[in-house]
């Protein structure tokens, strides 16, 4: 079997615990099972980053290769290009985008320095797979440096449109350097037409079959692998959970009352604050629900560097004072609102036991949390979904409630509905969407790719 090599911006060294959704659970059991190496940024800053040799820990049959950035690189680069630019780039937002020139020339030299300490370690056996807008010059540049081996590369945002993506600093040359992999996937197929016809009008590639793309003489497959779960061991995380301290305490201080969650980071393509405000509606339009309900919101802090993060932030905590001191009263708190992370587990058990799952994008690739929350359900009792329809995961979860991000009637009156759902209705609904998850796994998820990647090669 061939070695894999994942490339990605940050590693998740063995130290760290793993969160709910994101790129290392949905990964971690694939390169875990067939050995590998996972390459890319330790999260550390220092001024001598860029002279110090990548790091090398051995856990659980994986081999991790990490370096660091040095503080202006981490400034430019992530803070900078990634996340002020691309990051609402590709969720097609285009009033956060920020852009200095010299923060994406930073960016080019980082994932320039990505290739030269990745080179070293690679095997002329080794298949490459390179994850998300942070790379998406990393595997020209690996071509240039004489690198043939099977590369792909998976993107975990959603791909825009292509008069968004004009918008883009050297776009046609992000999109001609994606072009030297050997498969582009993307999450949905929304997604993989938005690049296809963004190749060829942009970049000059030419469409030689259905999936697959020709440009300077290298041909390149494109299509949709929509990431997965395992939702049956989630499933009993879940319900293992169910009587830990946490929810016990959890069940105390809810006194009888609904329970709406919802877990994301604090990042403006959430939807938090319209999110807010479709709850607040509801207790404004639907007063039956005042006294009756709780909502809860787990919002981790994430790239507080980010001039927009630190303005979300502000906006939420004034809606949160706001929403409390008018709808509260002495003994019922509406709105609990938390910007630490918790433990997975914990995560788990706080999904089974909510009545509603308030998932609400403006716009996500995928969105795991609400593949996680189907799988957390009692299928005796199971819970209500509310998902955006702007969520990638809403292609498969068809039968949750499907809203509207923006507007906040449409929110509360799914937030009604589905407090007030009859048992049948809820069944059905859970089981169709739990039916979409059946026999799908992060590690199925994976190997299907790998599997396209090398018949790719072979053809």
């Amino acid at each position: 079997m061939k070695r894999l090599v994942i490339v990605s911006n940050r590693v998740p060294v063995p130290k760290e615990g793993l969160r709910p959704g994101g790129l290392a659970v949905v990964l971690h059991d694939l390169l875990a099972l067939q050995g590998g190496m996972w390459f890319g940024w330790n999260g550390t800053t220092s001024v001598d980053a860029e002279t110090t040799p990548p790091q090398i820990q051995h856990a659980g049959g994986v081999e991790y290769a990490t370096i660091g950035l040095t503080p202006a690189e981490h400034k430019h680069y992530y803070t900078g290009f990634s996340n002020s630019t691309l990051w609402p780039l590709m969720h097609s937002l285009p009033e956060f985008i920020h852009f200095e020139r010299r923060e994406l020339s930073t960016y080019w030299s980082v994932n320039e320095r990505f290739c030269e300490n990745l080179l070293p370690l690679l095997r002329d056996d080794d298949t490459i797979w390179i994850h998300d807008y942070h790379l998406l010059p990393l595997a020209a540049q690996l071509r240039r440096k004489g690198v043939n081996m099977p590369i792909g590369f998976f993107l975990h945002t959603p791909f825009p449109a292509p008069d968004m993506l004009a918008i883009a600093p050297d776009g046609g040359t992000f999109l001609r350097d994606m072009l030297c992999a050997d498969l582009l996937g993307f999450q949905t197929s929304d997604d993989t037409a938005n690049f296809i016809f963004a190749a060829q009008r942009t970049a000059g590639a030419r469409l030689v079959a259905p999936d697959t793309l020709s440009f300077e003489g290298h041909t390149v497959r494109v299509g949709s692998f929509a990431v997965e779960i395992d939702p049956d061991a989630f499933a009993r995380t879940a319900a293992e959970a169910v009587e830990a301290p946490e929810l016990k305490q959890l069940r105390s201080s809810l006194a009888g009352r609904k329970l709406i969650f919802g877990v994301d980071r604090m990042d403006p393509t959430k939807g938090l604050c319209d999110r807010l405000a479709g709850y607040d509606r509801l207790l404004e339009s639907y007063p039956i629900w005042q006294r009756n309900v709780t909502f809860l919101q787990i919002a981790a802090e994430s790239r507080v560097d980010v001039p927009s993060y630190r303005a979300l932030r502000q906006e939420l905590e004034g809606m949160i004072g706001k929403l409390n001191a008018q709808r509260g009263q002495a003994d019922w708190t509406p709105l609990r609102f938390l910007t630490r992370g918790s433990a997975r587990r914990v995560v788990a058990g706080y999904m089974r036991q909510a009545q509603i799952g308030y998932i609400t994008p403006l716009r996500d690739g995928m969105n795991l949390v609400a593949k996680e929350y189907v799988a957390a359900q009692d299928p005796d009792d199971p819970g209500v979904l509310i998902l955006s329809r702007m969520a990638g995961a809403a292609r498969q979860l068809e039968a949750a409630l499907l809203v509207n991000p923006l507007d906040h009637d449409d929110l509360a009156d799914a937030l009604n509905r589905a407090l007030g759902m009859p048992k049948a209705e809820r069944r059905e609904r859970w089981q169709a969407c739990r039916t979409h998850l059946e026999g799908c796994t992060a590690l199925g998820w994976g190997q299907a790719f790998l599997r396209t990647l090398e018949a790719t090669v072979a053809r």
